[in-house]
């Protein structure tokens, strides 16, 4: 198989400062806020964006260290399938969230 490489055109911003003090799963992640920084080439992909509810984010987990195929999750005693389960510690750490568009903003440089 041919090696995929992909561009990233955001650099998404939370409020975490290190993988410990990420939430575990979504429910936890209720009222945390955070901003998408749009690469400057790539301006005009905000066209029409303001009318969603929501944006979806594919990201890559930087600071994920190595993978597991099978964990544990948490409150869970089995071990599990990690396509099965929402883990970072994944093959290619690739992430996926569903996240409420706020608002959309776009800054001039001077």
């Amino acid at each position: 198989m041919n090696e995929i490489i992909y561009k990233p055109v955001v650099i998404i911003h939370t409020p975490h400062e290190s993988t410990n003090d990420m939430p575990i799963q979504p429910s936890s992640a209720k009222g945390i806020k955070g901003t998408v920084e749009l690469y400057p080439e790539y301006k005009t992909d905000l066209k029409d964006l303001t009318g969603f509810s929501h944006i979806i984010l594919i990201y890559h987990f930087h600071l994920s260290n190595g993978y597991q195929l099978e964990i544990k999750p948490f409150l869970d005693e089995n071990l599990h399938g990690v396509f099965a389960i929402r883990a970072p510690k994944r093959l290619n750490n690739i992430g996926l969230s569903v996240v409420k568009l706020l608002k959309v903003e776009t800054i001039s440089s001077i």
